[in-house]
């Protein structure tokens, strides 16, 4: 890696040359530092408001529409989506997420925002290899990943029902 030192009087920039590892050393010195228990905070306080708001919303679907806390699940989750993607949309999810860090993602509004971040930043190529491909690009590996869990799942649920 070729780097240019500071100008100093009339000399001309001079490029250095770093080693991977130098350049490791060099970038850890520079970082900030973060306090790994500030962190955890922050991300407790955002994880458990998301939660908390998925729960008034279950309740509101339970108390306003007579449902049960199984068939308020649904809703809810479709609403949590929403306003994750809606709030990616207008930049405010990602500045909660740099403030709160892993706090934000809690399952169904951080994968809401991966997607709905995807697509944003592809939409200039066009509907299909621009926001389909790529949002779909993260997607694909967790419905992969879900199928087949759910298959494995099945199949164990299936040899104990033989098996008792």
């Amino acid at each position: 890696m070729a780097v240019k030192s500071a100008p100093s009087g009339n000399k001309a920039y001079k490029p250095l040359s770093m080693s991977p590892k130098e350049y490791k050393a060099f970038a850890k010195a520079r970082e900030p530092s973060r306090s790994v228990l500030a962190n955890a905070l922050r991300a407790f306080l955002v994880g458990g408001t998301i939660c908390l708001i998925g729960q008034g919303i279950q309740r509101f679907f339970m108390t306003a529409f007579d449902m049960t806390s199984k068939e308020a699940g649904n809703p809810t989750v479709a609403v949590l989506i929403l306003i994750s993607v809606i709030l990616t949309c207008l930049g405010v999810y990602d500045k909660i997420a740099q403030w709160a860090g892993a706090g934000t993602a809690v399952p169904v509004t951080g994968f809401a925002n991966s997607m709905a971040s995807a697509a944003i930043e592809h939409r200039s190529e066009g509907l299909v290899l621009g926001v389909g491909a790529n949002m779909f690009k993260l997607a694909g590996s967790v419905i992969v990943f879900g199928v087949v869990a759910a298959f494995l799942i099945g199949i164990v649920h299936w040899l104990i029902g033989i098996w008792s």
